[in-house]
């Protein structure tokens, strides 16, 4: 049983790690452990784990009906669903249906015995609790990152994807998909559905309530879902209509003195957070840690208020990633927060406050200590490179915990408080590093400048020894000595870190005259009256020396194997003759408590050797990590072991007192509380600190099972089986399992022995600092079978003559005197022949004959193997070359070495070798190769033929440049064909580059503008201008600037032109058409382009009008005048301009088109204007302004008419330069007309305002009393402008014939429609009635046929009488029409109810109206005008 404990990190980015049940119990998954934690509004205590899974806890669920609120499950990376009893910490069933890594699981709310659960590769798994069942659903191809089950409907089922992808999924429809909603663009991290039921809430406008045809996923009325995604927004859907309807974005808060940068992408995890019985609130993360409550119902733009405001420090530090909450039984209702910063915070939902906090711990616990000084202040160093130091006595929080990690980059292995500065904290990490912390001030620790090169194990403070005990006489100061895995103990002065430590083997060495090499220390332990220091070493071995100098007292030989904890009895106790008990620890299982009072009160002339311990404490199954005396009893003692324990021990009595077996790995650090006898503390590998109390536990002993007992005979067994004896370290077990009792060697250390090994010479190693463990590699293993990857001996080249050295010993035997005989005899052996038959291996030993003989044998037997390698080298070997390469090119098995000693048979047989290897690497398809050995026999333009026949044309055209003169013909058919592959391709740009290298400069420039983007000819228009194809070059520059002046890019446009001299004017038509965009921006009727970028000038910038504005600038910025002559003159420019066509004018045309089409007549028209020619001047104006006319945009067409003549009338060209214009040509009559149509709206639109009030006015009028009797006072005094041009008589009747052509056009097209319609369903039914008469049918065809064709035959007439009437009107009218006369009349006669028109007007209206106005809504409108 436990007292309090800090936990391990909760897991960072899962969707749903942690729950808390009806009843206040949280369940929070941490690694592959699931932590329980009893939670209330004023504290929480953990209260047992949850384990079994073998990865990563991915997600947990309680179930929420009451009944079944002690079951809970979670989902793991492992794959697995695991079903578990919180109350009795048992599983109850274990599903395993996924195949890939598990990554969000939801208990239904809706439905006690429904779990649901997603992977990462899209499938979802129903679960079915009461019966064990699963049901697989594959909605989409996509990676799942949450789900959430609604409360409401057991069957709709929300899973968020990794795209930003949310689907609702219909269960009962083995997950039909109900609706896809769209919105996010990135991660959706976390799904919420609304407590209440219904769509209603939110609703503030009547619209909203309109009924959706589909069918909600949900119960019929809908519901609403939250989603917060990565895109750094959370967004409220309505499952109803399947869409969103609200977006709330983060706030960019102020945090640490700065501001949030929302520019600056940072880490965010957008979890969100629906409360029970809050339909109308919302808690979400933020980007920092903060967490804000959404109130939807609230309008305006902030409608979020932040957690934690009362006071400083209440806040989550870093991102969170899970929320959950429960109302308690007092009414309360709380909400559990876990962070990155490693703490699980408590909220209060009504005061947004802070309730609590439960610091985690995020890496093993390596070292833990109680301060001398400071009673219960308690000190830890954990592996994610944080100091925590904890007041474990407040009585105002019991979790008062303090963090320190400012120059700290490693994990903290090891920690020593100063025996009597109070708050000075040495440290020691797993980088080599020693510091100095004062705990009590913010300041950053000191830094010892004497590193060591492996992990710190043990730091000390003891009385200082040479050299920095010289001269110390009478200072209180202790040394700080730090261990670490290199074996070198170091002396530092805490005065002066930056200074050098000094290694005390040169004083052992020098006191003790040692010339041996010492062994590596591992631990060391000073006896708390600073006269002795007990050192232990790698061999074992435990020595005791005498302070200051160092002289060894005595030599412990007990342990065989590394010291890993030494630890001195206390000197406060009553008893003195346990003053000077030295308890220690090494790899194997036994504690030694050594007792060295003879030794130290009278020390021996030369050191003494132990072999006996004082007391041998045996229980522990693996190896000891740490040791600590009570400091409340005489003789009682507190150890740590790999077997997951902790065991209290009496020592004086050898008797085990109390076992702890509440951690669910190793442990590696222990220490006695100082301020109550029966409270133990301990930290281990499962990433937790928890308190105890020896008195309360149900065990006496540690674990040993039979479990162990088989084990170790297993284990002893192979030891035996194995010569070497080197059998690898085994996976260490836990809470009481065998583990390895093997010492580690220095060196082959596999990953995880260096990982759980806590002394060794070696770095310590630890899984790494993040929530993510690191996976253990199975520990090395005997080999039994020979090793696979073993050299593989070569093939002989003699196998029968070897073969024949493998027959039994007395045929080798008789060999030998066959041999001599042959040698020796004059007489052989009868049938001996030194090299075939059964002698053929002594031909190895006889004469050259005899040899060949041996080789013509082996060379068969190579032939039918099908070794012709094998022969080849033979043939080389008897001197055969020629017939060697014979045989190699018919087997084509050449190879550079037969041709490297090709030469050697002669000039002939190299190049036939040549040329053959040559054709061999061709069928093996080198031909890179074949083409140098083309060249080697100086066939050159055989290997450029070869190299292109294989398409690699970039290394035949090397070798020509290289070896050929430079105007070879070749190279330029070589880049040719090189540049319509690459073009063929889409490599445009190498392309482009090869006919540069063939001088193509034109196809260059034609390949690059192909690609037809902006960049792309802008480039071809610059290589064409270089390369001198001026005209080509001017051609693209045109295009691209085209392009750019669409884009709005108007001053890249101008930059493309300004290099091409002979476009000056096309850079003056770019000069208006810009002008006229930014002067119509401004008077807003066109929304300025959201990539634009303009010059400085295009501004009117005081200027009356347009044409003056374009003027000046011509003159300022394009060094245009009158007087300018050649290619500059006005009559060169119009020239220029005049080439430029443009389309049909039509309504499709997109705006900014037509502006720029517009502008082209605009621009001519300036010309002509400097020109003088006024015709044309007239001519290109109404151009211009029929184009945006034409085009249907009315506002545009009103501004760009104000723009050019302000004052409404045409004949007022230029103020400024005095220019007037005649209104004796039709064009100027038309455009006077289109000025006056215009005007004749805004004095409609005037009495509009005045006849319904200053409310009626548009957003960007003036909406006052003033500015409405300001707007009746100017529409009292009559028109401002001549209406009379408008009221043409010639222009309405051509109108009105054009209407009629119209209509008689349409009715003519649908008679003929319906003709041909009713004779196609006329054939249709004689073809299908069989019965009818055929004679009647007959009849009324012809009847019905004479109907129509008399119709027909009418509206023919009328419509030729309407097209010679068309004929006879002139063309002036036709030409340069105006606005509708008709239209015009009706506005006039309107006006004149309000503004003084003219008896001679309103009478010419009238009687155009009663002569013209024959039209049905025309005739409506002027009824109460003409009657």
């Amino acid at each position: 049983m436990r007292e309090r404990s800090l936990p391990a990190s909760p897991n960072w980015y899962s969707s749903r790690c942690s729950d808390v049940s009806s009843s206040g119990l949280l369940g929070v998954g941490a690694k592959s452990v699931i932590y329980l934690i009893e939670v209330s509004a004023a504290s929480c205590r953990v209260t047992g784990e949850l384990v079994g899974h073998r990865d990563l806890v991915s997600g947990f669920s309680f179930c929420q009906h009451p009944e079944q609120s002690h079951i809970c499950v979670s989902s793991s990376t492992d794959g697995s669903v695991r079903f578990w009893d919180s109350n009795n910490k048992t599983l109850i069933r274990k599903n395993a249906p996924h195949q890939s890594p598990i990554s969000a699981v939801h208990w239904s709310p809706a439905d006690k015995n429904l779990v649901v659960s997603g992977e990462e590769k899209g499938v979802v798994v129903c679960h079915w609790f009461h019966t064990g069942d699963t049901a697989s659903f594959f909605p989409e191809p996509r990676t799942i990152f949450c789900l959430t089950c609604s409360p409401h409907s057991w069957k709709s089922v929300a899973v968020g994807y990794k795209d930003g992808m949310i689907v609702l999924i219909d269960i009962s429809k083995k997950g039909e998909v109900m609706q896809r909603l769209r919105g996010h663009d990135n991660e959706i991290h976390s799904l919420a559905w609304s407590p209440l039921i219904g769509e209603d809430t939110l609703y503030t406008r009547a619209e909203d309530h309109d009924a959706t045809n589909g069918v909600p996923a949900g119960e019929e009325s809908g519901c609403f879902l939250a989603s917060g995604s990565k895109d750094q927004t959370v967004r409220i859907w309505s499952t109803a209509k399947g869409k969103g309807v609200m977006t709330l974005k983060l706030p960019f808060l102020k945090r640490r003195g700065s501001a949030v940068d929302p520019g600056v992408k940072e880490r965010i995890w957008l979890n969100v957070h629906w409360p029970k019985g809050r339909a109308t609130q919302l808690v979400s993360s933020c980007f920092s840690g903060e967490l804000a409550m959404w109130d939807l119902a609230k309008n305006g733009k902030q409608k979020w208020s932040l957690f934690g405001t009362s006071s400083e420090g209440q806040n989550h530090s870093r991102i969170v990633f899970n929320m959950s909450s429960v109302q308690l039984q007092d009414g309360r209702e709380i909400l559990i927060s876990t962070s990155m910063d490693r703490e699980i915070k408590c909220w209060d939902l009504d005061s947004l406050s802070c309730c609590w906090t439960l610091p985690t711990l995020g890496g093993h616990v390596y070292t833990l200590t109680f301060s001398p000084v400071g009673v219960g202040c308690l000190a830890l160093g954990v592996g994610d490179n944080v100091i925590r130091v904890w007041n474990t006595l407040s009585t105002q929080n019991q979790y008062d915990v303090r963090s320190f990690w400012q120059g700290i980059k490693s994990k903290v292995t090891a920690l020593a408080w100063h025996p009597k500065k109070e708050g000075s904290l040495a440290f020691g990490t797993d980088d080599g590093k020693v510091g100095i912390y004062d705990v009590f001030s913010n300041k950053p620790p000191q830094i010892s400048s004497s590193y060591h090169k492996k992990t710190v194990y043990t730091l000390s403070w003891g009385p200082p020894v040479p050299p920095l005990s010289f001269g110390a006489e009478g200072k209180q100061s202790d040394s700080l000595y730090s261990c670490a895995g290199e074996g070198v103990i170091l002396q530092h002065d805490p005065t002066r870190l930056n200074g050098e430590a000094s290694d005390i083997d040169k004083l052992i060495r020098d006191t003790n005259n040692i010339q041996h090499k010492l062994s590596p220390h591992t631990d060391l332990s000073w006896k708390p009256d600073g006269k002795v220091v007990a050192i232990g070493n790698e061999d074992g071995s435990i020595d005791v020396y005498q302070a200051p100098s160092l002289l060894l007292l005595c030599s412990i030989q007990q342990h065989h194997k590394i010291i890993n904890t030494l630890r001195w009895h206390h000197d406060h106790g009553t008893a003195p003759e346990l003053h000077c008990l030295l308890a220690s620890g090494s790899t194997n299982a036994i504690v030694y408590v050594h007792d060295l009072r003879s030794v130290i009160e009278n020390p021996p002339e030369s050191p003494a050797v132990l072999t006996e311990p004082y007391r041998r404490l045996c229980g522990h199954t693996a190896k000891i990590t740490s040791v600590a005396w009570s400091p409340h009893h005489s003789g009682r003692l507190v150890t740590t072991s790999y077997d997951g324990t902790a065991q209290v021990w009496d020592v004086l009595e050898e008797a085990a007192v109390s076992n702890y077996r509440g951690h669910t790995g190793y442990l590696l650090c222990v220490d006695w509380s100082p301020a109550d006898p029966d409270v133990i503390w301990t930290g281990g590998k499962d990433f937790t600190v928890q308190e105890w109390k020896v008195s309360q536990q149900e065990f006496t002993k540690p674990p040993k099972g039979k479990k162990m007992v088989l084990m170790q005979e297993k284990k002893q067994k192979k030891k035996n089986k194995t010569a070497s004896g080197s059998v690898g370290p085994a996976e260490p077990k836990i809470n009481g399992e065998p583990a390895t009792e093997g010492k580690q060697a220095e060196q082959g250390l596999s990953e995880e022995d260096e990982e759980e090994e806590v002394r060794s010479s070696n770095s310590l190693e630890s899984p790494a600092v993040n929530e993510v463990p690191r996976k253990s590699t199975p520990a090395a293993k005997p080999k039994d079978k020979p090793d696979l990857m073993k050299k593989k001996k070569p093939r002989s080249m003699l196998p029968l003559s070897t073969s024949m050295d493998h027959r039994p010993k007395e045929e080798l035997l008789q060999d030998c005197l066959t041999l001599a005989s042959v040698k020796h005899s004059s007489a052989p052996p009868a049938g001996c022949v030194p090299g075939r038959g059964d002698y053929i291996h002594l031909g190895l030993f006889h004469d050259r004959e005899a040899l060949y003989r041996m080789f013509e044998a082996e060379e068969k037997s190579h032939v039918e193997a099908g070794h012709y390698d094998s022969v080849v080298y033979l043939r080389l070997w008897s001197g055969d070359l020629q017939g060697a390469l014979q045989l190699a090119t018919e087997r084509g098995e050449l190879n550079d070495h037969l041709l490297s000693i090709a030469p050697m048979a002669g000039f002939e047989v190299w190049s036939r070798t040549v040329e053959a290897f040559i054709k061999q690497l061709c069928l093996q398809e080198q031909f890179l190769k074949a083409a140098s050995h083309l060249l080697s026999i100086n066939k050159l333009y055989e290997a450029v033929d070869l190299l292109r026949s294989n398409k690699l044309y970039r290394e035949a055209i090397a070798l020509v440049k290289a070896r050929l003169p430079a105007d070879q013909p070749l190279l330029k058919d070589l880049y040719t064909c090189w540049a319509a592959v690459l073009e063929k391709d889409g490599h445009l740009s190498a392309a482009a580059k090869c006919y540069l290298g063939a001088g193509c400069s034109f196809d260059a420039a034609k390949v690059i503008a192909r690609k037809n983007d902006a960049p792309s000819l802008r480039t071809a228009a610059d290589l064409a201008r270089i390369s001198g194809e001026e005209v080509l070059g001017q051609t693209l520059a045109l295009r691209c600037a085209k392009d750019l002046a669409a884009a709005q890019d108007w001053v890249g446009a101008q930059e493309v032109l300004s290099l091409q001299s002979p476009l000056l004017a096309h850079r003056l038509h770019l000069c208006v058409a810009e002008l006229l965009a930014a002067a119509l921006a401004d008077s807003g009727v066109l929304a300025p382009a959201s990539c634009v970028s303009t010059h400085r000038w295009a501004t009117l910038n005081g200027s009356n009008t347009l044409q003056d504005r374009a003027r000046d600038i011509w003159e300022e910025e394009f060094n245009v005048f009158l007087n300018s002559a050649g290619d500059r003159s006005i009559s060169a420019l119009l020239q220029e301009l005049k080439s430029v066509e443009t389309p049909a004018r039509s309504a499709s045309i997109p705006l900014r088109q037509v502006l720029l089409y517009s502008s082209v007549h605009l621009t001519r028209s300036l010309l002509s204007w400097l020109l003088s020619d006024d015709g044309r001047l007239m001519t290109e104006l109404w151009q211009a302004a029929a184009w945006i006319g034409d085009s249907g945009h009315f506002e545009v067409s009103a501004a760009f008419c104000r723009l050019l003549f302000p004052e409404g009338d045409v004949r007022i060209f230029s103020r400024k330069h005095s220019k007037t214009l005649h209104l004796s040509e039709a064009e100027a009559g038309s455009l006077q007309a289109l000025v006056c149509y215009h005007s004749l709206y805004e004095c409609w639109w005037r009495d509009s305002v005045v006849q319904n009030g200053p409310g009626f006015c548009s957003n960007d009028e003036p909406n006052d009393e003033a500015g409405a009797a300001e707007l009746k006072e100017r529409c009292s005094q009559g028109l401002d402008f001549e209406p009379s041009v408008l009221l043409s008589e010639p222009h309405a009747a051509c109108q009105a014939t054009q209407r009629s052509v119209r209509e008689t056009q349409e009715r003519l097209s649908t008679m003929v429609l319906q003709h041909s319609r009713v004779r196609d369903g006329q054939m249709e039914s004689g073809n299908q009635q069989e019965g009818s008469p055929l004679q009647t049918a007959t009849s009324d065809v012809e009847q019905r046929s004479e109907e129509e064709e008399e119709t027909f035959l009418s509206l023919s007439s009328k419509m030729s009488k309407l097209q010679q009437t068309l004929e006879n009107i002139p063309n002036t009218i036709k030409m340069f029409p105006r606005p509708d006369v008709v239209e015009c009349c009706l506005v006039l006669l309107h006006l004149d109810k309000s503004s003084s028109v003219s008896d001679v007007l309103r009478q010419q209206a009238k009687d155009l109206l009663r002569k013209y106005g024959t039209s049905l809504p025309v005739l409506k409108a002027s009824r109460g005008f003409l009657t």
